[in-house]
Parts: C-alpha cells; structure tokens; sequence
C-alpha cells in the first residue's frame, strides 16, 4: 500500500510515472557493467551494520581481499567511499606535516597524489614523464639520492592515458633509500598482476567499479607491517576523523584485539554484498585467467581499431589492456561521436586536461572484457564513424 501510495503521488507532482535508468554498455573509464550475480547480490536483504551475519560478511570480504590483492595482510579492507577515499586514508595516516614525499606523475591521477600529499602536509617532490608515458625507475633513485623521503607514492594504471607504471624496481629503490612505497591501483587491481608481498608494496588503494566488477561506492585498501609501523610512530593523530586507520579497525577488528567490534560508521551494506559477490566471481575464475582474459580483449579491439584506421595513444611498450586511449582523428569531433554511441546505449570517456577533445577513453573491465563485448563496441564505433 505504501509503494501505491508513494507512486500516486508522485504521478500527482509530476505528471509522470517515475523515470527508469537506461540500459548502458558502459566502455567508459569505469564503472563497468555487472555480472547478473552482483546485481542480484545488491538485492539482498538489508541487516545491520553490527548484526553478526554482517560481520562475518565483513570477514569473508576481507579474506578475499587479500587474495586478490596477493598479500596476507590483515589490514585489508574495502573503505566506504570511493577510490579517491581510499587512497586519501592511506597518505592521510602515512604522512605528517614536514614528511618528505616523492610523488611519481604520468597523468591527472599522480597530480591527484600529489595534491593530497601536499594537504597532508608533506613537502611534496613530483618526478615527472610526459602524457602517456612512464617513469624510469633510476629516476626515482637520482629523486632519493638527493634526499631521502619518507614515502614514494605513484599510480600504476594511469586511468588519464592509459599508461602501466612499472612497480617492483620503484619499491625497491624507495626501500633501499628508507621509504616506504604506496601505490595508486584504482584501475589495474583485478585487471593486470598486482603483487602486493611479492612486490614489497606497503599500501595500496584500488576500487569496487573497475576490473574488480562491483558497483561504484567502495575502495580496497591494503596496509603492510613498515606501513603499520609507521602509522604507530606518528606524533600526533591524522587530521582525518573518518579516515583514521586506528579508529576504522577497532570496527573491522585488529588481528589480535578482542572480537566485539566497535561502532565506528554505517557501513554501506548492500553494497559490501556486492563486493563480496564480485570478489567471489574473480577468484572462481582464477587472477591469472582473469588478467588473460583483460589482455585478450585488449588485442581483438586493437586489431579492430586498426581495420578502422584508429591509432592508441599510449605506446605499446607500456601499454594498458583494460583501458584503451584511442587518438581522435582530424576532421572528428570528440563530442559527436561520443554522443551518437550514447544513443545507441553505449558509453565511452573523452579525454580532459590537456587530451580534452584530443582522445577517447575506453575501459574493456571486468564483465566487458570478452570477444561479444568487444565487438558490440567496435561495431558501434564503426557506425558512429561513418556519419
């Protein structure tokens, strides 16, 4: 009776019955589509944020986490917030005002590094490559040999040009100099090898809505020992309330603290369901089989995009499979193209900054890094080119 209800009224206001979203296949920088599993996981009914049924839904999440994330870490957990958020708690409980920090820029996304660093208040030093490529480790060690730093942070899929930082060589310089290494994965977690432990990485923050295939609203973080370390060495507390990494886990449960868990927020149910969901569809597939599957689908829309005459921006030495940065041609107007594929029910990003107009962005993540879906999007592209 009440649904009835709400919906008469609202027909009385507006006129109309209540709009339903358009079904989207969404190439765009992310979200991505869902498997049909995480939608109805979505579904699910709502308990609450302390019931002990969630709790061990936090748990298992948790637990899956850390496989993907390739680490045993216990401090590994999907944040409530977005990607931004996660990456925000971990350079908000790492760095102190007057901390060195040695921020790796290839793109809007180390900028975005750097910018939160510099308000954690660090002293900030950016080592920096051109649009579309990458850093070479011994820059990073030139960096370090002139001053030691207490933190190097980069991103290892720049979502900005669809360059793929390299990693491990960065972690061992950083430790070698006596920092320690947080990395951006918002893009490549579930899409191309993250090796947390065998990497020595000490943070890093990814996403729910990319190659991970969960709906936007959450951000995977992980916290190693030197990390640990250093959070406990801080003197004084993080100016972030909400992002206080000793704080979220009295809610989450430290590995060996008591195993009543303490109100911390309203953690968002539904979709931590999603999550797990989507986490458990990852590892049914398997991480190497998955990270194939993304690579597969990079090279069929490759091949495509070359019988359509379209070139990638990024080089191929260093290039993403899940997002692929096509170079607009002369002549072909960004927005155009952009919007005839949005009428036929398919998305994909233009460029901003200083690539506004200039290319397309296009993620192959998750539920859409398979042949159909490929082709569903080059057949489009075709068509939109025509016009």
């Amino acid at each position: 009776m009440l649904d009835m209800a709400a919906k008469v009224l609202h027909r009385e206001l507006t006129g109309d019955p209540p709009a339903l979203p358009p079904q989207r296949a969404l190439f765009g920088a992310g979200p991505a589509n869902v498997d049909p599993r995480v939608s109805r996981a979505l579904a699910a009914p709502l308990v609450g944020h302390l019931d002990p049924y969630f709790l061990q839904v936090m748990d298992e999440t948790m637990a899956m986490l850390r496989q993907v994330f390739r680490t045993t870490n216990h401090h590994t957990i999907p944040m409530s917030a977005t990607g931004s958020g996660g990456l925000e708690t971990i350079l908000l409980n790492l760095l102190e005002p007057g901390d060195e920090c040695v921020v790796g820029v290839i793109g809007f996304f180390g900028q975005r590094l750097a910018e939160m660093s510099a308000r954690a208040g660090a002293t900030v030093r950016v080592v920096e490559a051109a649009l579309g490529e990458v850093i070479a480790p011994e820059r990073f060690e030139a960096e370090l040999q002139k001053k030691p730093a207490k933190l190097v942070a980069l991103v290892h899929a720049e979502t900005s040009t669809g360059a793929w930082q390299p990693v491990p060589e960065v972690a061992e310089i950083a430790h070698r100099h006596g920092a320690l290494i947080a990395i951006d994965c918002v893009t490549s977690l579930g899409g191309v090898p993250v090796e947390i432990d065998q990497w020595g990485i000490d943070a890093a923050g990814s996403c729910s809505q990319k190659c991970i295939g969960s709906p936007p609203g959450l951000s995977p973080v992980t916290f190693g020992p030197r990390a640990l370390a250093a959070v406990r060495r801080r003197r004084a507390k993080p100016t972030t309330w909400y992002f206080d990494l000793n704080a979220l886990f009295q809610y989450w449960g430290e590995s060996d603290g008591p195993r009543e868990r303490a109100f911390h927020h309203t953690a968002p149910v539904a979709s931590i369901y999603a999550l797990r969901e989507a986490l458990r569809l990852v590892l049914e597939e398997g991480l190497e089989a998955r990270w194939a599957r993304h690579g597969a689908a990079h090279e069929r829309f490759a091949d495509g995009l070359q019988r359509l005459g379209l070139e990638l921006f990024t080089p191929a030495t260093h290039r993403l499979p899940q997002l692929n940065v096509i170079r607009i041609p002369k002549g072909v107007d960004d927005a155009t193209v952009r919007r005839r594929l949005l009428e036929r029910g398919i998305e994909i990003a233009g460029g901003f900054g200083p690539l506004k107009g200039m290319i397309w962005r296009v993620g192959l993540m998750g539920y859409n890094a398979t042949p159909e879906r490929v082709d569903l999007l080059l057949g489009a592209l075709a068509e939109a080119l025509k016009h």
